[in-house]
């Protein structure tokens, strides 16, 4: 285990991007190797889950992932959006690799950060994107603000994304996903102490490690019951054994979502 609080957002995409990251990622010791990216997934395709969106530079280099709940919105990470301006960045559906050209790219008319938004550790890690023009793909519901059942510990959730195989490794070209059981809240705060805020966030992940998100991962789904129930956020290291990975509790956020889904 790292020991550094590795927000999930890849790094050295562009420059600018990299110097966002570098606090993040400097220090931080390789986690142990892993199989694949998505940390211990299997690879799919975008026809699989269309809700799966690649957030992307302007020439298309992906740093973050994304669901689409609409049309022409996108759930994705705060973290993955400071210091992004709309005409700076695109979003990618229907595209299974990341080197890929096919699919449908769409310009961003708006970003909107959680207003109370600092940092992945303290919470509100949640924005959501208006896209210039619709996206052909079947979008994904999102959990209400009543369903907080849905993080019973030892829930099945469905992580996805384009993440790297190890901690500060290489990203995954394909799209892969992977099983991981939701975590109770005593032991994610067993693992991370105060930096673990109930309120905001669910962790997902194995007690042996092994199966994770990971950087490149950051604003891709965490999906419980065939809706998008959270947001991949942070962590320590990648997989590393006691230290599942931290989500956005998105019942929390559901009403802000839905406010910025209908404007």
């Amino acid at each position: 285990m790292s020991g550094f609080t590795l927000a999930k957002k890849a790094a050295a995409v562009t420059a600018a991007i990299a110097a966002a990251a570098t606090t993040c990622l400097l220090g931080a010791t390789t986690a142990s190797a892993a199989p694949q990216p998505i940390v211990g997934g299997s690879t799919t395709t975008a026809a699989a889950y269309p809700y799966v969106m690649q957030i992307t530079t302007a020439s298309q280099s992906q740093f973050c992932g994304g669901t689409l709940v609409s049309p022409t919105k996108v759930v994705t990470a705060a973290h993955c959006m400071v210091g992004e301006t709309p005409s700076g960045i695109r979003v990618v559906g229907g595209r299974t690799y990341r080197n890929g050209t096919n699919g449908t790219v769409a310009q961003v008319s708006k970003i909107w950060i959680h207003p109370t938004y600092t940092d992945a550790e303290n919470g509100d890690d949640v924005a959501v994107l208006t896209l210039a023009s619709s996206m052909p793909y079947t979008p994904i519901g999102y959990v209400s603000s009543s369903e907080t059942g849905v993080y019973a510990a030892g829930t099945t959730a469905r992580i996805l994304g384009w993440g790297t195989t190890s901690s500060g490794g290489s990203s995954s070209n394909q799209l892969r996903t992977a099983t991981v059981p939701t975590v109770s809240n005593s032991t994610c705060s067993s693992a991370y102490g105060s930096s673990y805020i109930s309120s905001d966030m669910v962790c997902a992940g194995y007690t042996s490690g092994g199966v994770d998100t990971c950087q490149g991962d950051s604003g891709g789904p965490l999906v419980i019951g065939g809706k998008l129930a959270g947001i991949t956020s942070w962590g320590y290291g990648c997989a590393d054994a006691g230290y599942p990975g931290v989500y956005t509790r998105l019942t929390t956020f559901s009403s802000q979502v839905t406010a910025q889904v209908n404007s």
